[in-house]
């Protein structure tokens, strides 16, 4: 959910032509490694992709969204996993198979995802722009969790803390994974650190904390028939203050 990612093109003895967007990819990452990211415009990524100008705006926004490219497809397929869910499974293990999503992106390319991490760690601009990549995320999980926890006195806290761990943990191991360059099985160590995670909010805890529900203000006064109303007033008065 942190670091960048996208498809390489090219390689491997494939005789398919890379698409236009593949191709302004590898044109950009030829060039920020070459020459660095900063010094690279956009005139020279489109010099070498074959392009013009009209054809990089149609698929980037600006030259940091070169290096997220598929960051806008993951999280809108995030955001559909999560509105295809009718309430029956658990919340937190849902939003934790959401995050898996982020991570299989990842590890459909290790080579190319640690070459798009060494380079946005180098580079204080793409880090900023990756933590609002990152950030948006962190939303769609805490919208979902909103939802589900909608009526719990402590809901909104509740998700905006659940989705804020969810990512924390998802960052970890992928960051490990990446710095040890994508050696491993990135999904084991996915898994562990979701597991901490679902440990700490899973429906054990929920259980727990079901008393946090708004339904603890109901206040219920067992009255005669005929009770003037100021004593049944009074009586719930005195309830109220006693608790």
């Amino acid at each position: 959910m942190s670091e960048a990612h996208g498809h390489a093109s090219g390689g491997g003895g494939n005789s398919v032509k890379p698409s236009m967007r593949d191709a302004l990819i590898a044109a950009a990452f030829e060039l920020f490694l070459e020459r660095g990211f900063e010094q690279t415009t956009i005139d020279d990524i489109v010099g070498l992709a074959g392009v013009g100008r009209r054809s990089f705006f149609r698929y980037f926004p600006s030259k940091e969204d070169v290096v997220f490219p598929d960051h806008e497809r993951c999280l809108a397929e995030m955001t559909a996993f999560l509105q295809q869910e009718g309430g029956e499974e658990e919340p937190v293990a849902r939003v934790c198979d959401a995050a898996r999503l982020v991570m299989r992106m990842y590890a459909d390319d290790p080579s190319f995802s640690v070459q798009r991490y060494r380079l946005t760690k180098s580079v204080p601009g793409l880090r900023s722009h990756e933590l609002s990549v990152v950030w948006r995320y962190e939303r769609t999980l805490a919208d979902y969790l909103r939802r589900r926890f909608a009526g719990w006195s402590d809901g909104t806290l509740r998700a905006d803390v659940i989705a804020a761990s969810v990512v924390a943990a998802h960052n970890h191991a992928l960051r490990s994974w990446l710095r040890s360059g994508g050696q491993g099985d990135v999904a084991a160590r996915m898994d562990l650190v979701l597991e901490y995670v679902q440990s700490a909010w899973g429906p054990e805890v929920e259980a727990q904390g079901a008393g946090g529900r708004e339904a603890e203000g109901v206040v219920v006064l067992i009255a005669k028939r005929g009770t003037p109303m100021w004593r049944v007033v009074r009586g719930i008065e005195s309830t109220l203050e006693e608790s």
